[in-house]
């Protein structure tokens, strides 16, 4: 009785020793540095992070609050290197706060520093942005736009060659039919012209 009794206390003893290097390894874990917000638009963002060289981290879990609000939004991905994650589904003119931490074998890291950003309105995105600034939808339609009317200038063009090289056609037509027509004209109007007699007289019928 005694020998079972010894073997559950041992075996007590080694799971909450494993528990405990298990907690010391999570919390060993650094939290994730330089947290910042990029590309920040109306509806969407991209938090981006570093950690510290060298630390076994296995993926990031994300947590994004409104200000002011208790619903959270956790985003949590494993089995990655990445260390940036995009934000959807946002509102305009709306504050969040987010806290990022890192994922090991072991555990998760202490939350980040929290950040607080707040998306623009749609409007004072329009406004804030410059005239030089052009974006690839826009050229996109730009080049679409060039396309086309390359295109119609290309069916005038043609249209054009065409109606001028008729033109050309039928003038010289007429051109090659003005002297045959300037001969038929003259032939008819010395038959229509009244004969005369070889001395120079008119000829007179016999009485």
């Amino acid at each position: 009785m005694l020998g079972i009794t010894g073997s559950f206390a041992a075996l007590l003893f080694l799971l909450l020793g494993f528990i405990s290097v298990s907690s010391v390894d999570a919390d060993s874990l650094s939290a994730p540095l330089n947290v910042t917000i990029k590309a920040l638009e109306g509806n969407s963002a991209i938090v981006t992070w570093d950690i510290l060289e060298g630390e076994p981290v296995i993926g990031f879990a994300i947590t994004q609050q409104k200000k002011d609000v208790r619903m959270l939004r956790f985003i949590q991905e494993v089995n990655t290197t990445t260390r940036s994650c995009a934000l959807w589904d946002l509102e305009e003119d709306t504050e969040y706060i987010v806290h990022v931490q890192s994922i090991s074998m072991s555990g998760s890291s202490p939350p980040s520093e929290p950040v607080l950003f707040r998306t623009p309105k749609e409007s004072e995105k329009l406004a804030s942005k410059s005239p030089d600034e052009v974006t690839m939808e826009e050229v996109g339609q730009s080049s679409q736009l060039r396309a086309g009317e390359l295109i119609i200038i290309v069916v005038v063009l043609v249209m054009w060659a065409g109606v001028i090289a008729l033109f050309c056609r039928q003038y010289d037509i007429i051109k090659d039919n003005e002297p045959n027509n300037n001969k038929d004209k003259a032939k008819n109007s010395s038959e229509c012209s009244t004969p005369e007699h070889p001395s120079g007289g008119l000829l007179r019928s016999k009485v």
